[in-house]
């Protein structure tokens, strides 16, 4: 099933109830649920004055959305807290940061949000103005009411953070949150090789670095097998990430895949472990570790497929 939308879209969330959400790439002005089967559902668009970001997900009981915004005027970023039934907003948090970009629950209930800190004008659009101005952070937020529970920065104020999953460190157990990087040096030798991760352990906040260049851009994040995996679309490969503390993670290896970008986690079946899905130009990956061990081309016929910087499994229907 497909749809057509009237710009880009970005990320995608499945719902506790089984229908979709998908959000304009920001800055955008819609947000979309359909089914399954391409139906749709309820379009809302958002306020003259305010721009999605490109991402949503739901509250732990499913009552709410909340979707990273920002204040067309001031340049500040928000979380829309919204009524999952009618997509209505009920209140605005600050993020305490410009361009906020994904948001996660963590296990407490508290919200983490990624801002990318890359400053922009309304009228100019994705055009990036003031890097020198940059300010990047992680923020957690309560979800009561949105107060700023805790803020973190990197030392290199020229990466923005953007893409988050969580993870486990596999010796100590504790939770890790890895953030996929994206550098905005005006040296572009410092940009091609700034590192593209970054891991958070709840109380530190430090990049890893590769042992070679991998073009300062970190498409999308995932961890499977105790590792984080990075999408490096410009450097055509998919990079492997041991997640150990904040500051102990270290390389894992890596596979090539053209303008690899999206990143999944199938889950396990009975015979295989999970296995992460990387979609590329033109193919999708399956890897175990740094091990592809299943490739396929996207369909060429009418439509080409181009993907986005996501994607999702679907669970089975029964």
């Amino acid at each position: 099933a497909a749809l057509e939308v009237p710009t880009r879209a970005h990320g995608v969330l499945v719902e506790s109830t089984g229908t979709l959400l998908a959000v304009a790439r920001r800055p955008g002005d819609w947000l979309l649920r359909w089914t399954r089967d391409g139906r749709e559902m309820a379009w809302h668009w958002i306020e003259a004055d305010r721009a999605f970001n490109g991402h949503v997900i739901e509250s732990a009981d499913g009552r709410r959305l909340y979707t990273t915004e920002s204040d067309l005027e001031t340049g500040q970023g928000l979380i829309g807290v919204r009524d999952a039934a009618s997509l209505e907003k009920l209140a605005e948090w600050p993020t305490h940061g410009m361009d906020p970009h994904e948001l996660l629950l963590d296990a407490d209930g508290s919200l983490l949000v990624a801002n990318g800190g890359i400053p922009a004008l309304p009228e100019t659009g994705r055009l990036k103005i003031h890097l020198d101005r940059m300010d990047a952070s992680v923020v957690r937020l309560d979800t009561q009411g949105g107060s700023l529970r805790g803020q973190w920065r990197l030392a290199d104020r020229r990466l923005s953070l953007r893409h988050i999953a969580w993870g486990r460190d596999a010796a100590s157990g504790r939770r890790l949150l890895g953030i996929a990087l994206q550098a905005e040096h005006a040296d572009p030798a410092a940009r091609v090789s700034a590192p593209v991760l970054a891991v958070f352990d709840g109380q530190q906040l430090n990049a890893v670095m590769a042992p070679h260049p991998l073009a300062g851009y970190g498409g999308d994040i995932a961890f499977v097998g105790g590792a984080f995996a990075v999408s490096c679309p410009r450097a055509n490969r998919v990079a492997l990430f041991d997640a150990h503390a904040a500051d102990a993670s270290r390389w894992a290896g890596e596979a090539a895949l053209a303008e690899a970008c999206a990143l999944t986690v199938a889950p396990a079946t009975d015979v295989a472990r999970p296995a992460l899905w990387a979609g590329g130009r033109d193919h999708t990956l399956a890897l175990q570790g740094d091990i592809p061990v299943q490739r396929a081309r996207l369909p060429v016929s009418g439509s080409a497929i181009r993907l986005d910087n996501h994607w999702t499994p679907l669970p089975k229907t029964t």
